[in-house]
């Protein structure tokens, strides 16, 4: 509300966002609640790859060890670790090929989390505060883009607004200002339209060329190309919240309770990368980079129970087709395993 006031009783819904899941003390991300958990009876509000499965980091591990070979590096950077379950699943398989495992998290509620998760590897963990100017080895992100503020465009009655927040007396509520801004791609028909652009996650992947001089980065969320993301019938964009393992798209109510999400236009992703200076190495749907990774033979090794849990990393309909991975990296291209069958590249 301070924010509000102090910007003349508008901001964008972008800067709403970065303060509703990342102000100190009250933000979604910077509060105490478990957020992560296979169960609601956890107390979680959603589940990720590594909590659903520790066949997702251990199946990750094998392209994470064939690109620290490739690039010759020794170090794994991780940005939003979450609960640490990744980061512990990546050290266990790869042993002493890692000598460092570095964590970049806003979060010090979950960095807390996180060291109390991976005291066992001992000093081979470290956590940063910021970035050096040039960093070398392998960077992993699960689930980071979904969670960088976005903007919200609204084209009603033919016309673009830039979709904001203000403080209506007793809570929050929307507001729309004419902007100029517009998506990446014209958007058919003469129908009200809401979506989002993705400023900051463009910036991250700016970010990542200056500072990767040697190395790989994999990215792995839930999103989709531009052709797909700005499809006409995608009228209501993507924006959702998750609280006890339930969706709703009310990110006004209940601010700093719930988590709030978009999903990622891969193809800005790629293209800010490409223009900083690095190479896209693949793209493809997890189910595929998963399977070129060794997910089947690993499900040959668990339980039933087990082994129809790790599934759902790969299922159509769970996490399989929606999840994609993105990789880049500087220098000259090379192919990793997790993209030998079923690269889209070309449909970026």
């Amino acid at each position: 509300m301070q924010d509000i006031r102090a910007a003349g009783g508008w901001i964008g819904f972008d800067r709403f966002m970065q303060a509703a899941l990342y102000a100190p003390g009250l933000g979604y991300y910077a509060n105490e609640s478990p957020k992560f958990g296979a169960m609601p009876g956890s107390g979680s509000d959603f589940v990720t790859a590594p909590e659903l499965s520790p066949v997702f980091g251990r199946v990750l591990a094998a392209q994470v060890r064939e690109a620290l070979d490739a690039t010759g590096t020794h170090d794994v950077w991780e940005f939003g670790a979450g609960s640490g379950a990744l980061a512990a699943q990546l050290l266990g398989s790869l042993g002493e090929r890692v000598r460092r495992y570095t964590i970049v998290d806003l979060s010090g509620s979950l960095r807390a989390r996180q060291q109390a998760r991976l005291a066992p590897f001992g000093d081979r963990v470290a956590w940063a505060d910021q970035l050096p100017e040039a960093l070398e080895g392998v960077v992993v992100g699960n689930e980071v883009l979904d969670a960088m503020p976005v903007q919200l465009l609204h084209r009603r009655a033919g016309t673009w607004h830039e979709r904001g927040v203000v403080w209506a007396g007793d809570g929050f509520a929307w507001e729309d200002r004419a902007t100029a801004l517009r998506p990446p791609v014209e958007i058919g028909g003469p129908h009200d339209y809401l979506t989002e652009i993705h400023p900051q996650g463009e910036g991250f992947m700016r970010m990542l060329a200056q500072r990767l001089a040697r190395g790989a980065a994999f990215l792995i969320d839930y999103g989709f190309g531009e052709d797909e993301y700005y499809h006409p019938q995608r009228h209501m964009g993507t924006l959702v919240c998750h609280r006890a393992h339930q969706v709703d798209s009310a990110p006004l109510a209940d601010v700093g309770l719930k988590d709030i999400t978009a999903h990622v236009n891969f193809t800005a992703m790629a293209l800010a990368a490409q223009e900083a200076g690095l190479q896209v190495l693949g793209y493809t749907t997890q189910a595929h980079f998963l399977i070129n990774c060794g997910l089947l033979s690993q499900l040959e090794l668990l339980a039933q129970a087990q082994r129809a849990q790790a599934a759902k990393l790969m299922m159509e309909h769970e996490m399989g087709e929606l999840f994609k991975v993105l990789a880049v990296a500087p220098g000259a291209p090379w192919g990793p395993m997790g993209f030998a069958q079923g690269d889209r590249t070309h449909r970026l």
